[in-house]
């Protein structure tokens, strides 16, 4: 790391490790901003379109169904970003045959993530968002895949943070050329108490400005040698959640990190170098904004779709049961015969009988070719979920 590039960086100090490299110690959390106009419109837009989003959440029928499959959506963009080649549908189908399938690596990375995320949601309501908090979702997050024996763990469900030193940058790089290398280990343990106390302080800051100060912050100490961007970025939506920005988990930014992905890194590290909150919380906040609209016109397409199915179903005999099994596929849009019985508490030849006729109305599609254990697709509800929007 040149430490040049960080000279008039007021986010922090480069300091000189007795093994001869440089790192990067971020300063205590909240930094002194500027609030130019730009910034100020910005977050007054994406607080608009955020609390769209959480009304609408909190009103429509459907949007409890929809929280899986957002959860899911997220889960695959959020791992691409860290290299993974799996797709929504390789996932549904993976959770659809979990019990006896042995899953290619990225989509067990993918599977975790949804762990992790699905467990951080259900700990919120014991536990904050804490260094507690982000170890055991990490222990989920490198359960069984690669990285998992980077981790020093202290319990089989929670994570220690790194014992050694990390850096950041293009393959290839070492700790002496990297671009960016986060505090070393005592300086990290330093920041990551400071890095809680400001989570749970009081604050006058806006809820969404202070969660783009944590997702930074996070990044900058970089605490384990493997998975710091899904966690940081976990984190996000925890945050959210916990300061009540949201009523349910529908709002995620790595689809707008991922079609960004330069320009997310290069602002990142811009803050580091020269101090460039500015430039950061605009970046943060126009993806807050962009993606709460996408949010919700996702759930208005597949708000009208379920109506449209409704409505084919209403006259149809045990058009009660084929209406619930419309939504048990908006939550879980590939699906096996198992899977209806179970959601519907039902008898296997009934939900046999659904499956078939949605099958026969063209709502269903057998994508296994199977005699036994087969798969069905939902895909015009698959399209809707992970399309973009036009």
């Amino acid at each position: 790391m040149n430490p040049e590039n960080f000279r008039s960086s007021t986010a922090g100090q480069v300091i000189r490790h007795t093994k001869g490299y440089w790192a990067f110690i971020p300063a205590p959390l909240p930094p002194v901003l500027s609030w130019p106009l730009p910034l100020v419109s910005i977050l007054s837009e994406a607080e608009r379109n955020l609390g769209k989003l959480a009304s609408l959440a909190e009103v429509l029928p459907i949007s409890h169904l929809l929280v899986q499959p957002f959860v899911r959506r997220e889960a695959v963009i959020s791992s691409r970003i860290e290299g993974t080649r799996a797709s929504l549908s390789d996932l549904y189908t993976f959770e659809t045959q979990l019990s006896f399938l042995e899953p290619a690596a990225d989509v067990q990375e993918v599977h975790n993530y949804v762990e992790a995320l699905d467990y951080g949601l259900e700990r919120l309501k014991t536990l904050p968002v804490s260094l507690r908090l982000i170890r055991e979702i990490h222990a989920r997050l490198m359960a069984d895949v690669r990285g998992k024996h980077l981790t020093p763990t202290v319990e089989s469900t929670v994570h220690e943070f790194r014992r050694s030193q990390n850096w950041i940058g293009p393959a290839g790089s070492t700790l002496e050329n990297s671009p960016y290398v986060p505090p070393p280990v005592d300086e990290m343990l330093q920041a990551l108490d400071q890095f809680e106390k400001f989570i749970h302080a009081p604050s006058d800051l806006p809820p969404l400005v202070r969660t783009g100060l944590v997702h930074y912050q996070f990044e900058a100490i970089h605490p384990f040698l493997d998975g710091n961007g899904r966690v940081g970025r976990l984190l996000v939506i925890l945050l959210l959640c916990e300061w009540g920005l949201l009523p349910q988990p529908l709002l995620y930014l790595s689809a707008y990190f991922d079609a960004n992905r330069q320009e997310y890194y290069d602002r990142l590290l811009r803050v580091s170098q020269r101090g460039d909150w500015d430039s950061w919380l605009h970046f943060f906040l126009s993806g807050v904004n962009t993606q709460s609209l996408d949010a919700v016109k996702r759930i208005g397409r597949l708000q009208d779709l379920r109506s449209t199915y409704q409505d084919r179903l209403q006259t149809l005999r045990a058009a009660g049961r084929l209406l619930q099994t419309v939504d048990v596929l908006f939550a879980r849009p590939i699906i096996s015969v198992r899977q209806v019985e179970a959601a519907l508490q039902i008898s296997y030849k009934s939900a046999q009988r659904y499956v078939e006729k949605f099958v026969e109305l063209g709502l269903l599609r057998e994508i296994t070719g199977r005699a036994r254990n087969r798969l069905y697709c939902a895909d015009e509800i698959l399209r809707a979920i992970d399309a973009p929007l036009e």
